[in-house]
Parts: C-alpha cells; sequence; structure tokens
C-alpha cells in the first residue's frame, strides 16, 4: 500500500475529527453568527476586518471544513482506485462523500436561514457518520498490509446484538446530548448525578432535557461494560474484537467523567470539547465493530455453502 495513501487517510480522519470539535465550538461559544448571515463569503467579505472572536471561531471552522472536503474527495478517489477490490470501500467512500456535503449544506442553511434545535442537532450527527465512515477508510487502508488480522473475525448472535445494538444507541445519545447543548440546557441541572440538591427529579423542560440525556448516557455506559465483560470472557483469542471494546470501555469511561466535569467547572470550553472527542472516537470504534461483525456474518455463510456442497458430492466408496 502507498505510503501517501496511508498519510492522505491518517491526515483526513483527524481533519473531520476537527471539523466536528470546531462545530461543537461554534455552538458552545455562540459564534454561529460569527460571519453574520452570508455564506460562503464572512460579512459579504472574502477576508473580514476587524475579526472578532466570534468570527475567527466561525471563519475558522468553514476553512477546516473546506479543507476536510477537498481531502475527503481525494481520499474517496484513490481508495477507491487502490483498494475498490475490497467490498466495503465503495459504499464507505459514497457514504464519506454525501454526508459532508450534507453536513455542509445543512450548515450553510443555518447561517443563511436559521435552523430549528433539531435540525441543528442532526448537523452534529450527520458529520459524526462523514468522520466514521473515513475512518473506516483508514482502517481499511493499514488492514491491506496486515497491520492488524481483521480478517478471521467470528462472532455469535448475542455478541452482534450488542455490537449493532449499542452503535445504533450510541448514535442517539449523540443528538441527545447535541440537543441538550442547542438547547441551552447544559447547565439546566448544576448537581450531577442528580439534578440538584434539593430535588431529585427534574423541575421544567430545560432540566428534563439534560437529565433525559444523563439517563441515556448511564445506559451506554452499562450497555459498553457488559459487552466488554463478555469479550473479556468469550473473545480474548480474536484480538481486533477484544482490543475494540477495551477500547470502547475506557472511552465511554472519559465520557461519563468528562460529562460530569462539565457540570462540575460550569461548562469549562476544555472539558466540554473533550466530552464531544470522546463520543466521536467511540462511535468511530464501535463502528469498526459493525464492519466486523458483517464480515463474521459472510464468512460464516460462506462455511456453510461450502459444507452443504461437500455433503451433497457424490461418494465413490
Amino acid at each position: 500500500m502507498p505510503r501517501y495513501l496511508k498519510w492522505l487517510a491518517v491526515l483526513t480522519s483527524f481533519d473531520l475529527l476537527l471539523v466536528l470539535l470546531g462545530g461543537a465550538l461554534v455552538t458552545k461559544t455562540g459564534s454561529g453568527q460569527g460571519c453574520g448571515k452570508s455564506w460562503p463569503l464572512c460579512n459579504g467579505e472574502w477576508f473580514p476586518w476587524p475579526l472578532s472572536m466570534e468570527t475567527i471561531i466561525e471563519l475558522s471552522h468553514r476553512l477546516v471544513s473546506g479543507s476536510a472536503a477537498l481531502l475527503v474527495l481525494a481520499l474517496c478517489i484513490l481508495a477507491w482506485r487502490k483498494i475498490g477490490h475490497i467490498r466495503e470501500t465503495k459504499f464507505l467512500a459514497i457514504v464519506a462523500f454525501l454526508f459532508l456535503i450534507a453536513q455542509a449544506l445543512i450548515g450553510a442553511a443555518a447561517v443563511v436561514w436559521g435552523q430549528s434545535d433539531i435540525v441543528l442537532a442532526a448537523h452534529f450527527g450527520i458529520s459524526l457518520i462523514s468522520f466514521a465512515s473515513v475512518l473506516l477508510l483508514t482502517l481499511l487502508i493499514f488492514e491491506v498490509d496486515k497491520k492488524f488480522d481483521a480478517d478471521a473475525i467470528m462472532v455469535d448472535k448475542r455478541m452482534k446484538f450488542h455490537i449493532y445494538g449499542v452503535t445504533i444507541y450510541s448514535y442517539l445519545v449523540v443528538y441527545t446530548g447535541a440537543f441538550v447543548r442547542h438547547k441551552d440546557a447544559s447547565l439546566a441541572c448544576p448537581s450531577w448525578p442528580m439534578c440538584s440538591k434539593y430535588s431529585a427529579l427534574p423541575t421544567q423542560m430545560h432540566e428534563w432535557i439534560q437529565m433525559g440525556h444523563r439517563f441515556a448516557a448511564g445506559l451506554i455506559f452499562i450497555w459498553v461494560a457488559y459487552a466488554t465483560v463478555l469479550a473479556i470472557r468469550h473473545y480474548k483469542h480474536q484480538r481486533v474484537l477484544y482490543r475494540g471494546w477495551i477500547i470502547s470501555f475506557i472511552l465511554v469511561s472519559l465520557q461519563v467523567i468528562a460529562g460530569a466535569l462539565v457540570v462540575v467547572t460550569e461548562l469549562n470550553l476544555t472539558v466540554a470539547l473533550l466530552h464531544s472527542l470522546f463520543i466521536s472516537c467511540l462511535f468511530g470504534v464501535l463502528s469498526y465493530l459493525v464492519l466486523l461483525s458483517t464480515r463474521s456474518t459472510k464468512q460464516a455463510q460462506t462455511a456453510t455453502t461450502q459444507e452443504s456442497i461437500i455433503r451433497k458430492k457424490p461418494s465413490f466408496r
């Protein structure tokens, strides 16, 4: 595999991660109108002056998103040519590029016309799918050189249920977190884990939104922990799957800790960005587990077909 393709894949994955964090930064700092209602121009100019902090944040996010679009396009074309024979490559390339375009269009629409909180929350979710697709393309590129053995993966039905279920559920949790940010409900409950010192249950809408997200995040932590225990007990011999769940548990633990610190530090910006970083990386790892699980299904079907053919062969004894 050409070294330049590996570097391009890693750079593109990192750039898309910056796009995710940049979007979260724009939301948390209230910089969505840092360039006014102009797009792709900023305040009606290519190089606006003077620059406020909101303008710098919004303009930087646009520049990073633009560079990501070019990198994703280049990666998709090269991956299609170099590893197009791998069954997941073309699908991931198409998804990565289409969802990046969708993310850019929603962002532009939010600037020019404004959007509802639900649509703005979807903006982060769409960017997350694009990031996960590029991350999977990157892992496919490294798989070709056998940097790790991800071919002979066999997953039983119970583990497949947990892989598919927790991945889908984690994506829903992402939406609840994004909705909390866009509804300005991050500090609606001043205590953790309870909503307040005086009331265990929420008393108004913003508190319900915040506590709903906390409950969803707590459930995903328990689910990932349980699946990790299963992986430790039954999948130590399949190192990629085993390590994938260990990494997932570490990331979900960091996610919970960061979520608590967001409340304790009263929305410290660094902690809030780490909160977004951990869930993005977690979804990427879970997506790779899904990819491995689909391979296991194909391998099982192939083995069954081969066994059926052997049984049907006539005996000449």
